[in-house]
């Protein structure tokens, strides 16, 4: 007769869906890992928004991935952070690996309430992702040729999302990142300037970068019925967080993985390569 396997426990994904979420997913699939989706739409269902959903997302599970909607940024995140790591911890969900944003008062909060807490954590303090320029906000105002946005001459080292998610895949399954706080950024710093004639260069394509008073990036986006939560985040992002004080390079990918950091321009050929910033005919 032979012994039946044990399942292995799931690792929770909140926010499976989202742009690392989906990424950390598939990685810990393919590492034979059971990733459980944390997503409204998923069964069981997780909404931050309804507390009384985290415990069944978390039952059995062995650690937690946690991306915070809309962002870590905006008020209340380090509340719902400590709550959240409560229910965890009661529920015997020890490894937490939180995503977090440089340069943020609000996420460094929600850090600390993580530290506090007992759990095993490990924190990705990211700079901007590369791929808000194919995969997010920025990809429609690429293929139009025209970005305009509040984003003056200070650079920033944008994080590839691929290098973040193979971080926290590591965090997750492997030894020795319990306690650590990573910073991961980009090996080098660019404008936005800089980073839409990268892109041109590598389409082929005329993109037209100009700066746009922030009163009328805000009033664009409310003119595109973006929900004020996301101006809100957007204008914070834009006018506090990208005022230089995120300049400086981090070796947080090469800490965690023992290689260095992707670049942009590698990020920019690959993604150019994948047509996503083809224009349709």
């Amino acid at each position: 007769m032979t012994a039946n396997k044990e399942t292995p426990a799931p690792i929770l994904v909140v926010g499976g869906n989202g742009k690392t979420g989906r990424r950390v997913a598939d990685r810990l699939d393919a590492l034979g890992k059971l990733a459980r989706i944390g997503s409204r739409n998923a069964e069981p269902a997780f909404d931050w928004e309804r507390p009384e959903t985290w415990e069944a997302a978390l039952a059995g599970a062995s650690a937690a991935y946690v991306t915070y909607y809309p962002d870590l940024a905006v008020p209340g995140a380090p509340e719902a952070i400590e709550a959240f790591t409560k229910v965890a911890l009661t529920n015997g969900v020890k490894r937490i690996v939180l995503l977090s944003g440089r340069g943020e008062p609000e996420a460094q909060r929600s850090e600390e309430m993580l530290k506090a807490s007992g759990a095993d954590w490990t924190i990705l303090r990211c700079s901007w992702f590369a791929q808000n320029f194919s995969e997010a906000f920025l990809l429609e105002p690429v293929l139009s040729g025209e970005v305009y946005l509040p984003a003056g001459p200070v650079p920033e080292p944008f994080v590839d999302i691929d290098d973040v998610a193979d971080v926290a895949v590591a965090a997750l399954t492997e030894d020795g990142h319990v306690g650590k706080l990573y910073e991961l950024t980009g090996p080098e710093a660019i404008t936005f300037e800089t980073a839409i004639a990268e892109i041109a260069r590598a389409t082929g394509r005329s993109i037209r970068f100009a700066k746009l008073p922030a009163s009328e990036f805000a009033a664009a986006l409310r003119a595109d019925h973006v929900p004020q939560v996301i101006i809100d985040l957007m204008m914070l992002l834009f006018t506090e967080v990208l005022d230089g004080r995120n300049v400086a390079i981090a070796d947080g990918v090469e800490q965690a993985l023992g290689r260095p950091a992707t670049s942009f321009a590698d990020y920019v050929r690959r993604a150019a390569a994948s047509g996503v910033w083809n224009q349709e005919d």
